[in-house]
């Protein structure tokens, strides 16, 4: 069996905040995972809540929200972490983004890569951090990862979900997210953006419907995929402090 490595360094996010940056490598592996811990305001001898941040197709672990959230997250309380997905970031192949992820997603095992890279670095972030409770937040290509990995972590405490279907652009991985999703039973807040160019109502009408949950609702707004009003950021807040049992500090 391959061995396994971990490297870690101090490094600031884009907002300035510091982040313990990570790569982890097996043995004879070219896939690394990349990415960024976030740590709590609170004590480093007590447990926090760790929220897991899954980016878009054309961003890296910092994309806007993510670096905005972790901070008002770690004023309640919270821990955050982000890991770059299969071909952005750290670990960019070719012009990396959207023009790189084409080519992953005709891996078969692309998503099956990436919920095992997610798992791997859930577990390095607990040699770091005191763990409480789990949540998770990624829209459109966060979700498409988001949602199997979720499947696999049944004991988290709340997400936030969207941006995806499962008709247009949804189409190739629509299958899959629907089996997921109906192993997902935590607490879902869902977004919708009703002129989606990517994901049609009916598509991501359809993954809602899939959630096995009894404790989801849906927020749906005007606009095209990359137009969700600010409030909505603020309210996916507010939606995992309220299941993580924290309350931001706003001193």
């Amino acid at each position: 069996m391959a061995g396994k490595h971990a490297e870690w360094w101090s490094a600031n996010d884009p907002t300035g905040r510091s982040v313990r940056e990570f790569r982890l490598a097996r043995d004879g592996s070219e896939r690394p995972v990349t990415g960024a811990l976030w740590s709590s305001a609170g004590r480093a001898d007590s447990s926090s809540p760790l929220v897991l941040f899954g980016h878009g197709a054309s961003g890296d672990r910092y994309q806007s929200p993510i670096c905005h959230l972790a901070r008002r997250l770690a004023r309640s309380g919270c821990a955050a972490l982000a890991i770059d997905g299969p071909v952005h970031g750290l670990r960019q192949v070719g012009p990396g983004g959207r023009a790189a992820l084409g080519d992953e997603m005709r891996r078969e095992t692309f998503v099956d890569d990436m919920v095992e890279d997610w798992l791997w670095a859930l577990a390095a972030a607990r040699e770091h951090v005191r763990v409480a409770d789990v949540a998770y937040f990624g829209l459109s290509m966060g979700s498409i990862f988001g949602i199997p990995t979720l499947a696999k972590v049944p004991d988290a405490k709340a997400a936030v979900l969207g941006l995806l279907g499962t008709t247009g652009a949804g189409r190739p991985f629509a299958e899959r997210v629907l089996a997921d999703a109906a192993a997902i039973r935590c607490p879902v807040l869902f977004l919708m953006q009703l002129e989606d160019e990517l994901f049609p109502r009916d598509g991501c009408l359809e993954l809602f419907d899939a959630l096995a949950g009894e404790d989801k609702r849906m927020h749906a707004n005007p606009g095209l995929h990359p137009e969700v009003p600010g409030e909505e950021i603020d309210f996916s807040f507010e939606f995992l402090s309220t299941h993580l049992g924290t309350t931001e500090d706003r001193r």
